[in-house]
C-alpha cells in the first residue's frame, strides 16, 4: 500500500533556514531522554555540528521507556524535548497537554518499518490469528498499540481482541525465542534490534505497520507551546538542523551508522547493532503532510475519544509563526 502524498505543509519549514545554522537571540539547554537502540535527529545534527555557535546545549537526562513516559517527562517540565507517536501526542494533547509537533522523528515506507514476528513454527499466518495471542511491545498507548488496533479493526475483529504485553527493546528477541509471548513487535525506530534478531535466524514476519497504515509518519518530536514562544528563535533553529540531520542520513547512511555506532558505545550500550540501522524513514526535507496527523485523528474521531472538528492537523504541526494557544 503506497500513499501519494498531496498536501505537504509546507509553512512548516519554508522559513526555516534548512542550510546554514543562524545564532539564536539566547543561549538554551534542551533536555532529553535517549531511546535505547536509537539516536534522535537532534542528537544527530548535534554531533554533525550543526548547532555549533547557535547557542543550543543538550544534555541527556537518561532514557525513555516509550513515547507516553516522554510525554509525561516533558509535561512536567522535567524535558524540553519529547518524542512520541502520533497517536500518543494526540492523546497527551487531548488530555490537556499544549504540545507542539516539532518534525517528524521517524516514518515508515518500504525501507522501514514496524514487523510483527513469531517464530518459524508458529501457526500464526495473519492478521485474522493474531486474536488472543501476546504480543510484546516496547509500551502501550502508542504506534505499536495503535497498529494492532487498526490491523484488527481493519479485518472486521474488536481492536482490543489481542493481548499486549509490555517489554524493553533489547529483550524483545528474548522473550519471543522463550515463547514467554506469541508475537514481539520491533518498531520502525527499532530496526538495531530487529537486525540482530533477524541474524540469529529462526523468526517469520507476520505483517508490518505499513500493511495497515500505509506511508505515513510514525511520530513527531515534540515541544511544549509555551516553550516556542519563549524562545522562537531557538525554536526555529531546532527544528530546522533536526530537519537538516534527517536528510544527511539519507544522503549517508553508512557515515550515520559510525555515529550512531559511537553514541551507543559512549552510553554503555551494544554499538554493534548501528550495523542494523535503516535510517529513519521521513520524507526528503522532513515535511510533513496532513494525513501524517489527520489519520490519527480520525482514528480517534472514531473510537470516541475526539469530536469531529475538535483537533486540526494545522494546529499541532509547528511552523516559524506558531502562536500561542487560544483561551
Amino acid at each position: 500500500m503506497t500513499f501519494h502524498p498531496r498536501n505537504l505543509l509546507l509553512p512548516a519549514v519554508i522559513a526555516l533556514g534548512l542550510a546554514t545554522p543562524a545564532a539564536a537571540t539566547d543561549t538554551v539547554k534542551l533536555r532529553y531522554l535517549a531511546s535505547q537502540g536509537g539516536l534522535a535527529a537532534h542528537e544527530l545534527a548535534d554531533a554533525l555540528g550543526y548547532f555549533k555557535d547557535t547557542g543550543i546545549t543538550f544534555e541527556n537526562v537518561g532514557y525513555a521507556q516509550g513515547g507516553p513516559a516522554s510525554l509525561i517527562a516533558l509535561a512536567s517540565g522535567d524535558v524540553e524535548i519529547g518524542s512520541a507517536a502520533t497517536s500518543a501526542v494526540l492523546n497527551s494533547i487531548i488530555g490537556g497537554n499544549d504540545f507542539v509537533a516539532a518534525y517528524p522523528s521517524n516514518g515508515i515506507n518500504d525501507e522501514v518499518q514496524s514487523t510483527f514476528y513469531v517464530l518459524e513454527d508458529s501457526p500464526i499466518k495473519t492478521i485474522k490469528d493474531i486474536v488472543g495471542k501476546s504480543i510484546a511491545v516496547n509500551t502501550l498507548g502508542a504506534h505499536l498499540d495503535y497498529t494492532i488496533r487498526e490491523a484488527l479493526h481493519s479485518v472486521g475483529l474488536p481492536s482490543d481482541s489481542a493481548n499486549q504485553v509490555v517489554v524493553p527493546g533489547p529483550q524483545l528477541e528474548q522473550v519471543l525465542r522463550s515463547k514467554q509471548v506469541d508475537i514481539a513487535a520491533f518498531g520502525y525506530w527499532q530496526t538495531t534490534f530487529e537486525g540482530a534478531a533477524l541474524k540469529n535466524g529462526g523468526l517469520r514476519a507476520v505483517f508490518d505497520d505499513t500493511d495497515v497504515l500505509g506511508d505515513i509518519a510514525g511520530g513527531f518530536v515534540v515541544l511544549r507551546r509555551d516553550f516556542i514562544q519563549q524562545h522562537p528563535e531557538a525554536a526555529k533553529i531546532f527544528v530546522a538542523q533536526s530537519a537538516r540531520a534527517l536528510d544527511y542520513a539519507r544522503e549517508h547512511p553508512e557515515e550515520t551508522k559510525k555515529i550512531l555506532a559511537k553514541a551507543l558505545s559512549e552510553r554503555g550500550e551494544n554499538p554493534d547493532i548501528a550495523q542494523y540501522f535503516r535510517g529513519y524513514g521521513v520524507r526528503a526535507g522532513g515535511l510533513p503532510v496532513e494525513r501524517d496527523i489527520q489519520f490519527w485523528i480520525d482514528v480517534l474521531v472514531r473510537e470516541g475519544k475526539l469530536k469531529q472538528g475538535q483537533l486540526a492537523a494545522k494546529d499541532i504541526i509547528y511552523t516559524a509563526d506558531t502562536k500561542p494557544a487560544s483561551n
